[in-house]
């Protein structure tokens, strides 16, 4: 009797022991974009990559436009370990790790197969390094889109056109300076206030890739979409270090390269939305001007871009324009 009382022990304590092993360990994400988007595509392929190769062991639960606060916000909760991931564009990320900065630089990159060649290379991998020292580690670079400019004033066909236009801005230091070299008055704006500030004439505009300006539902305030192309703007999958230290060998790898995949399928979103943007957008009232004369924006900055060369060095940026 003694000893089928010890086996029976013996075998709940192991099974205990089994239980707790298999337990599934849940982090959080966020994007401040609707699930329906390029970065929503992002997570959420992320999450159930996680989930798949990890056996189950670690789940990741998504959160969408906005709910557990702005980029700045999600970047700081992962800096501080109070939540575990977040997707962002680099607009915020400038104020966490400054070598990120020359991303930002208008005009910088010809066209996206450029941006991702250089994201994807040695520059790009080599720029990834440089969050660890700040408490995070980045798992892999993706993409926003290229960012063009939206308003509810006026055509805006030449840097001249946007004089005196109050537009939200990002948080961003390289954006903000940019901006008033083309006569914007600027307005920094955490993501999920700018719909509101739209409808109320708190701004008049605001810029944003097409697959944000869609999401967003930005139509709905916003009369002319002006195809400026001014920047284009990368996104990243951020960790806690210390939350990615913690995993083992295997799980590292786990969350590194299902960040990859979520970049994949967050990419061709955005390639998609380039496709259809501009005809969704026009069927939805707003008057696209493609016309935008670019040499006139590029020759306006200029006296910016002779500041930017100082601070980022000349052959830093040369090295990024000559990437094939």
């Amino acid at each position: 009797m003694k000893f089928s009382k010890l086996l029976i022990g013996l075998s709940l304590a192991l099974g205990f022991v089994a239980t707790t092993h298999a337990q599934t360990t849940t982090m959080r994400i966020s994007i401040s974009v609707a699930q329906n988007s390029h970065q929503g595509i992002a997570i959420d392929t992320f999450a159930k990559e996680v989930e798949k190769r990890t056996g189950g062991r670690y789940k990741v639960q998504t959160f969408y436009a906005g709910a557990l606060g702005g980029e700045r916000e999600s970047i700081e909760a992962v800096q501080l370990g109070t939540q575990e991931l977040a997707f962002s564009s680099t607009g915020p990320i400038p104020n966490f790790v400054p070598e990120t900065k020359i991303l930002d630089v208008p005009f910088l990159f010809r066209d996206k197969p450029h941006a991702r060649a250089v994201l994807d290379g040695p520059i790009g991998q080599d720029l990834l390094t440089k969050f660890d020292a700040k408490g995070f580690k980045a798992l892999a670079w993706a993409e926003n889109g290229v960012r063009h400019m939206t308003n509810s004033k006026r055509d805006v066909k030449a840097p001249e056109d946007l004089k005196g236009l109050k537009m939200r801005t990002m948080e961003n230091p390289v954006h903000i300076a940019a901006y008033k070299g083309l006569g914007i008055v600027t307005t920094p704006m955490a993501f999920p206030e700018v719909f509101t500030a739209l409808q109320q004439g708190t701004v008049d505009g605001q810029e944003n890739p097409l697959s944000v300006i869609m999401s967003a539902k930005f139509d709905q305030v916003q009369k002319y979409l002006s195809l400026t192309g001014h920047v284009y703007s990368p996104a990243i999958f951020v960790m806690n270090k210390a939350a990615f230290e913690k995993l083992a060998a295997a799980d590292k790898t786990a969350f590194v390269e299902a960040a990859k995949e979520g970049t994949k399928l967050n990419r061709a979103r955005v390639d998609q939305d380039d496709a259809t943007g501009v005809t969704d957008l026009r069927a939805k009232g707003m008057t696209v001007i493609e016309n935008v004369d670019k040499a006139k924006f590029v020759a306006m900055l200029a006296p910016v871009n002779a500041e930017f060369e100082k601070q980022f060095g000349k052959a830093n940026l040369d090295a990024i324009r000559a990437v094939k």
